[in-house]
């Protein structure tokens, strides 16, 4: 189980973003528990257009602030070692990541178009993202991963036929079930990318 294709999801995945998603919806004005995108575009044009571009204000803060989570420089090169193609397939604009990845030092292990946001592809659990990563490199799913904190990222996964890996740093085994593999740390993850376990 050697996957040479690696998709990662970014905000609490890679970086340590501290987004508070509670507090988004409130300074946006959507109902607690409401997913963020799909409700915004509920809205009529002008006042989805005014929130997208509050929330893209209100997530570049929050890239600004991001810092690597342990253990994620050594994995990605680790991969990079081993030639895999890295990708970052988020929610949160393309903008954004590619701040976030150079505010945490992270940029050097991702070439900048294999960086998708929610203007390159619908937002997952929409698995057009991981389809477009997987056509740039001409790779096929089962050569690939999905790694990611939230059951959106895993839905993403199986609905593209990749394998999938739950990152679950705070241990809450919320959606271990919709996962392949789940790790609890970076350095989890590269004990099983090492072992040649992943």
């Amino acid at each position: 189980m050697n996957y040479s294709h690696w998709i990662f999801d970014l905000d609490n995945t890679l970086a340590d973003s501290a987004i508070d998603f509670d507090a988004l919806r409130q300074e946006l004005g959507i109902p607690p528990g409401k997913p963020i995108l799909e409700e915004i575009d509920t809205r009529p044009d002008a006042e989805a257009a005014l929130l997208h571009r509050r929330l893209g204000e209100l997530e570049r803060d929050f890239a600004r602030r991001a810092t690597p989570l342990p253990g994620v420089h050594e994995m990605l090169t680790a991969l990079a070692g081993r030639g895999a193609q890295l990708g970052i397939l988020t929610r949160n604009s393309r903008a954004n990541a590619l701040e976030t990845l150079a505010v945490c030092d992270l940029a050097k292990h991702f070439e900048p178009e294999h960086v998708l946001g929610r203007d390159e592809a619908a937002p997952k659990p929409d698995p057009e993202g991981i389809d477009k990563l997987l056509s740039a490199w001409n790779a096929k799913p089962d050569t690939a991963v999905m790694v990611g904190d939230f059951r959106y990222d895993l839905e993403a996964g199986r609905r593209a036929g990749t394998a999938t890996i739950y990152y679950d740093v705070e241990d809450k085994d919320q959606w271990t079930a919709e996962a392949d593999f789940r790790v609890r740390s970076h350095s989890e993850l590269l004990t099983l990318i090492e072992g040649g376990n992943a």
